[in-house]
């Protein structure tokens, strides 16, 4: 990199300070209006703004323009038309209008839709989020939009996120004058999404189907060393993926994502890129941006990044750490529990509000972390359990049992000595970090770690959102009677008591992989839902359904359609793995087998003709010939499984047959498979093993 960090930043991005120097004052005043408070955008405006950011992207090297959407498909959208218009005389000019820029129209019908639309009916409608920046890519303009149906049913992951925003914005803003804040006029979620990922040499990458089909490996017997020495994580970096990073993280910062943390991480050929918090509706954006430019800067060096949550069986799998808190516009960060919590009562309230809600809405927090792959990394051993709780640490953890209490708790600053005389000592930070917790408190936010690699952040993201409005609107119902009472701190005190005796449940702070914490968590009575089949019907819940329609995030319709897609797209995700499963092991993988056990009985018969013993040839031909007959029976049963699986008409009924039967007999095949692999000389196996894939590069 030949520039300096600051020269390349947001080089490639019409943000606020690019608006500042290229709009009219009253221009930008009016663009800031709709952008900050909602006001509608009048189209004199917007023909002004158009032509501005034609101007800056066609400097930039844009040629064309694009509505950029996040529809239910789990990638983004993205159709290009050039700015090139007719003149009389027939030459061409460079337009691009107010109305180009706030309404485009795609197919709706070609995107999953639970029903909402019909292929006959394929209007639909992408809508200019004016919260987000337009930024330049690849010759184009790119415009962040919304994407609804021609009838007004939202079909993306964005508007939810969105209308969550509002929603905690307004109940934020009056909970908090309760506690005398009359500045604040908008409280913004903030999100920082830590994202895990693999490399692997494009060479091993295209010679497996179930990669390039799935993003996993479908077989793959264990490697002689996994992660057991944990020299991976924080280890040094390797050349290869040293360059890899640094490209990357250029790329990033043109289009103004904070890319501020790379390491490896704890499985072999594992990473991660940790960016700085930034809103929700953004950092949502940038991190849909930064997962495609990571596969296409892979590409550039000869690699493959791959974003599934389980690429590979035996090591870590992939999440995303989604490290969720709120600001206040006047600077606060709500979830900041200052140097004395136990005085800070605004942000104990919070605090319960967030216990109530984790523990009210677990169903909630588990499907917004549920998809197909999410499910073979949750409660692995290596990312959170299925079973929601909340981690505080030891010193809020005594500062709310102080509460329930009536005790008093004093704060205590203590400072961790190393031992050593030159080194200095630092202050400790008042709570450990417990990477078993699915929400766990990390200073100034909470760090929801369920998410899985491949997820938009946007789901988890609004539901968060909505939950946490909700409890809000609650505590500020239940308190603003007492508003301005002198009483008002022993009511408030005396509510967070009921809500802590009812809800304190969901607080564990111990090892949340343990067999123990499973047991104990069915005594507290709470959910476990150990797969996506198993939690998603509850999102059409009675008291789910109430605060969507409450806040305006989903109507019943749409949250009906909404979970309609996620379990038809579990079905075809194992549909599409079973299917890719036995094409590889019919043409290839059995074959191998049954030649190599063929050349081997030749072997056989050639040392008996001259009288030679044979005994280790019998014994491998005979095992793999037994494996082998193994392979073909679960082959057999496993067409027979995807055909029934198929036949299922009901959506949910089909979801649980792939769940239960389908991927069952998906597992058993592996393990004879991998089985077959440990037995077979290397270049006889037709696919790349563990070995070569996640030590080569």
């Amino acid at each position: 990199m030949t520039k300096s960090i600051p020269e390349i930043f947001a080089t490639n991005v019409f943000n606020d300070e690019v608006m500042k120097a290229r709009l009219p004052k009253n221009i930008y005043k009016a663009l800031m209006k709709t952008i900050k408070s909602g006001a509608p955008l009048d189209m004199t405006t917007a023909d002004f703004v158009a032509n501005t950011i034609k101007d800056w992207a066609i400097e930039k090297g844009a040629t064309h323009y694009t509505h950029w959407f996040q529809p239910l498909t789990g990638s983004t959208a993205e159709k290009h038309d050039s700015f090139i218009n007719t003149t009389p005389n027939g030459m061409a000019i460079m337009e691009f209008s107010g109305k180009a820029l706030v309404k485009g129209e795609p197919d709706a019908s070609s995107f999953p839709s639970g029903g909402l639309r019909q292929t006959s009916t394929a209007r639909g409608y992408t809508a200019w989020d004016p919260t987000s920046y337009c930024f330049v890519k690849e010759g184009s303009l790119y415009i962040p939009t919304v994407f609804v149906s021609y009838t007004g049913e939202i079909l993306d992951k964005k508007t939810p996120l969105l209308r969550s925003m509002d929603a905690l914005s307004r109940t934020a803003v009056s909970f908090l004058r309760l506690f005398g804040n009359n500045v604040v006029t908008r409280v913004t979620s903030t999100v920082g999404a830590e994202q895990e990922y693999f490399l692997i040499d494009k060479k091993m990458y295209d010679q497996r189907e179930d990669l390039i089909l799935t993003d996993r490996t479908l077989f793959g017997a264990k490697p002689p060393k996994g992660q057991e020495l944990d020299d991976q994580y924080f280890g040094n970096l390797k050349p290869r993926i040293a360059a890899y990073m640094a490209d990357l993280d250029e790329e990033l910062w043109k289009l103004g994502i904070y890319s501020k943390t790379k390491h490896n991480e704890v499985a072999p050929a594992q990473h991660e890129m940790a960016p700085i918090f930034t809103t929700s509706n953004l950092g949502t954006d940038q991190n849909e941006l930064a997962m495609e430019i990571m596969k296409k800067v892979a590409l550039r060096h000869g690699l493959v990044c791959l974003l599934h949550e389980k690429p590979f069986e035996g090591v870590n799998g992939s999440g995303k750490h989604n490290n969720w808190s709120m600001a206040a516009d006047d600077g606060q960060n709500l979830l900041d529990p200052g140097d004395t919590p136990m005085e800070n009562l605004q942000f104990l309230t919070i605090l319960c509000a967030l216990i109530k809600g984790v523990d009210e809405y677990a169903d909630l927090m588990r499907i917004s972390a549920a998809s197909a792959g999410n499910d073979h990394r949750l409660g692995a051993d290596e990312a959170p359990p299925a079973i929601i709780s909340m981690f505080l640490g030891e010193e809020l953890d005594a500062v709310l049992k102080a509460i329930e209490e009536d005790g008093v708790y004093k704060t205590e600053t203590k400072n961790f000595e190393i031992g050593v005389n030159a080194l200095p000592s630092f202050p400790k930070d008042s709570t450990d970090r417990n990477r078993t917790s699915p929400f766990a408190f990390t200073g100034n936010r909470f760090e929801f770690r369920m998410v899985g690699s491949s997820d938009n952040i946007a789901c988890p993201n609004a539901l968060l959102n909505t939950i946490v409005a909700e409890e809000l609107s609650w505590f500020t119902e239940k308190l603003t009677p007492y508003k301005d009472s002198e009483n008002f701190e022993q009511e408030v005190k005396k509510l967070l008591k009921e809500v802590l005796k009812k809800h304190r449940r969901v607080i564990f702070n111990g090892d949340g992989y343990s067999p123990e914490w499973v047991k104990e968590a069915e005594r507290r009575g709470l959910p476990n839902y150990a797969s996506t089949v198993d939690c998603l019907p509850h999102y059409t819940d009675d008291k789910n359904m109430r605060i969507f329609r409450k806040f305006n995030i989903y109507t019943q319709a749409e949250l009906t359609a909404r979970t309609e897609v996620l379990l038809e797209t579990y079905s075809k995700t194992i549909r599409i793995e079973a299917k890719t499963m036995i094409e590889m092991a019919s043409r290839k993988l059995l074959p191998a087998t049954l030649n190599y056990v063929h050349s081997v009985c030749d072997s056989i018969a050639v040392k008996n003709q001259i009288g030679m013993t044979c005994k280790s040839e019998e014994k491998i031909a005979a095992k793999l010939n037994e494996l082998a007959d193994k392979f073909y029976d679960s082959i057999e049963r496993l067409k027979n499984q995807l055909k029934a699986a198929c036949e299922v008409s009901v959506i949910k009924d089909q979801a649980v047959y792939f769940h239960d039967y389908v991927l069952a007999e998906m597992d058993i095949m592996r393990s004879i498979s991998d089985e077959i692999e440990s037995e077979m000389p290397c270049d006889v196996w037709p696919i790349p093993n563990y070995t070569s894939m996640i030590y080569n590069v």
